[in-house]
């Protein structure tokens, strides 16, 4: 049976927050981001092309999962729309 000594459990409590705090901070989130980017005209470029090839993903809740949308107009690239391409390379996609 392994045995810890109560020693050995204060130094684990005392060194784990010490630890810690050698992490270097975090960055702030970034104000006014959110994932659902893209100007007017960009959506308005993917619209049809997501209402053809992804709508299963469409959520009428507003809830929609973005990055499954992108990889559903990405395996379908060859048939939307040059608009929707544009957009798509233009986000480096």
């Amino acid at each position: 049976m392994l045995r810890i000594s109560p020693v050995t459990i204060a130094l684990l409590f005392a060194a784990g927050p010490a630890a810690l705090a050698q992490l270097p901070p975090q960055p702030p989130p970034v104000q006014g981001m959110s994932i659902n980017q893209g100007t007017d005209q960009e959506r308005a470029a993917c619209h049809p092309d997501v209402m053809r090839f992804c709508k299963t993903l469409v959520h009428d809740n507003g809830q929609d999962d973005v990055f499954a949308i992108l990889g559903c107009l990405q395996s379908n690239r060859s048939r939307i729309s040059g608009a929707c391409q544009q957009v798509l390379a233009s986000h480096g996609q």
